[in-house]
């Protein structure tokens, strides 16, 4: 089963990775690298910041560093631990396959994936009532992650199991960020 899973894993890679075109390249390298999201994320700042006043912001982004830490370290506990090569590293597809990009870490899961995606998660359950359209906050995480599979770094299973584990997290640092709010910001009691 596991074998049958792999196997069709790497064929949707194989097949998704295909789809890439030496036009685009330069466009998904700058996709993939982190700090071209940095206008994202200060835009971000500043809408936290309107919403939640100074001391709850940095409260806030403490949450989001625990947060990020986190999946991050966890991730690289999973990659050790299985040791998947990349698709890049990968003898058997790496001969006819599009790389794009090349990295020696271990491919599963994705941290590029569980990353954006809990922090995401994290802030849409805390601004879903707040700010109208902010679930399309998740296109970020897609078109972030997706980037790996263009340049031959990660499986499609990477990226959904990075979505998977960056999900959970981010719902639960959630809930705790909400017990902790109350106990340390509680809202005043409505007449």
């Amino acid at each position: 089963m596991l074998e049958k899973l792999l196997s069709l894993d790497t064929k949707l890679f194989v097949f998704l990775n295909g789809l890439g075109s030496e036009m685009f390249d330069g466009l998904w390298l700058l996709i993939t690298k982190q700090s071209n999201w940095i206008p994202l994320f200060l835009l971000l700042l500043y809408v936290i910041f309107k919403k939640l006043g100074a001391k709850q912001t940095l409260y806030f982004l403490l949450f989001v560093a625990f947060l990020v830490t986190f999946t991050d370290q966890t991730t690289n506990v999973f990659k050790n631990g299985f040791q998947r090569l990349r698709p890049c590293n990968n003898p058997e597809i790496n001969s006819f396959i599009r790389i794009v990009q090349v990295r020696n870490s271990f491919s599963f899961f994705s941290g590029h994936a569980a990353n954006s995606m809990a922090v995401a998660t994290f802030l849409f359950f805390n601004f879903k009532d707040k700010i109208k359209f902010f679930g399309l906050l998740f296109i970020w995480p897609f078109i972030f992650a997706y980037s790996r599979i263009y340049l031959g770094l990660h499986y499609p299973l990477d990226i959904l199991s990075g979505y998977l584990f960056g999900f959970i997290s981010g719902f639960l640092f959630y809930v705790v960020y909400k017990i902790a709010q109350e106990r340390y910001f509680p809202q005043p009691k409505k007449l």
